[in-house]
């Protein structure tokens, strides 16, 4: 992906999601670009990630916190805490499903956000924010869902392009915290990829001792992308 093929639009400074009383920018691929399936895969490469339509990347002036990250499938084994994961969910039914609207989701996506993230801004989702959040027209996206009988758990939201498996986003059931959801979605991806011949699974961004965003690290062997490259991540 080279910039004179691609137009490149940066955003205008807004509130950091991660740490308060900073400020961020992006780099936003061009929306409106007729190929941006096409696309989709060497922008993963390059660390980009998508949020409804748009593919970004932080590009923020005074800070370099965000790096992307992605697990190194072949060579990914689960430790202890994600096999007694992998254990807890075994109940569960795990299936892939075409992206898209239903009250089903919706209703378990709004219960999510109001528990997760109240007064965020995002709370009160309607079914045009579902849509507009989730799913792009363009966007090879599944819904990988977890039932427990006939009652969905969760959702994860994945982008499945040939060369790497991007986790978008995973809302679950609140009420089920203690399954660890997030993590038994990860794994569901990986095994997902392996399946399919995938070397990669993106985990978006990264960030060094984030309390919300250091977990990542646990899923070993861990790449991260640097202005040299992919590299591996040391463990700890």
């Amino acid at each position: 992906m080279r910039s004179d093929h691609v137009r490149l639009f940066q955003t205008l400074p807004h509130s950091c999601g991660y740490f308060a009383g900073r400020t961020a920018q992006n780099l936003v691929i061009d929306p409106a670009a007729p190929q941006l399936d096409r696309l989709y895969g060497a922008a993963l490469d390059h660390g980009f990630r998508r949020a409804g339509g748009h593919l970004y990347f932080p590009h923020c002036p005074s800070c370099h916190a965000c790096t992307p990250c992605r697990i190194d499938v072949a060579n990914f084994k689960p430790d202890r805490s994600q096999r007694r994961c992998l254990k807890q969910n075994a109940d569960l039914t795990v299936t892939e499903r075409m992206a898209g609207y239903n009250s089903e989701r919706h209703a378990l996506y709004s219960r999510y956000l109001r528990t997760r993230h109240p007064g965020g801004g995002m709370d009160e989702a309607e079914a045009s924010d579902f849509r507009r959040f989730l799913t792009a027209p363009w966007s090879p996206t599944l819904f990988l869902e977890m039932y427990l009988n006939d009652r969905l758990l969760g959702v994860a939201v994945t982008d499945v392009c040939a060369t790497g498996i991007s986790a978008v986003y995973t809302f679950y059931d609140p009420d089920e915290q203690q399954r660890g959801l997030g993590t038994f979605a990860i794994l569901q991806q990986v095994e997902m990829a392996r399946r399919n011949g995938i070397p990669w699974v993106y985990l978006g961004f990264w960030i060094d001792g984030h309390p919300k965003m250091d977990y990542k690290r646990r899923f070993q062997p861990l790449q991260v992308r640097t202005v040299e490259g992919w590299t591996a991540l040391k463990r700890r």
